[in-house]
């Protein structure tokens, strides 16, 4: 299985696609024209071992929403993710049974590596 959760309005994954020559091998889903559904955070969840992995405390409601001064819990983070779409941390690859979270220049490269 190759799965991609991207933004289309967000430059960074689009570039980011454009680099490693994402095509039609990958499922890829706008997040917010397609929602995920629980069912795939709990499957992201699984293979990254936490939801606080998967949250993005770069989101702009992560601080309106006074959410950095909370101790967040794992079902915190899940719920918020479920929530506000823009919390999910992104892209997020998963390339057969290994996941790879973000747009940081290491996991771009891990992410090469991992497509061949």
């Amino acid at each position: 299985m190759k799965k991609v959760y991207y933004l289309s309005t967000c430059s960074t994954c689009t570039r980011i696609m454009k680099e490693l020559g994402i095509g039609e091998e990958f499922d890829a889903q706008d997040i917010k024209k397609d929602p995920f559904t629980e069912s795939q955070i709990e499957e992201m969840q699984a293979l990254a071992g936490s939801y606080e992995v998967l949250f993005s405390r770069v989101a702009m409601k992560y601080k309106a929403w006074g959410l950095k001064d909370k101790n967040l819990t794992e079902e915190d983070y899940k719920r918020y993710i479920l929530e506000e779409y823009t919390f999910l941390k992104r892209p997020v690859f998963i390339i057969e049974d290994q996941i790879f979270i973000g747009n940081s220049k290491k996991n771009v490269e891990l992410v090469r590596d991992a497509i061949g």
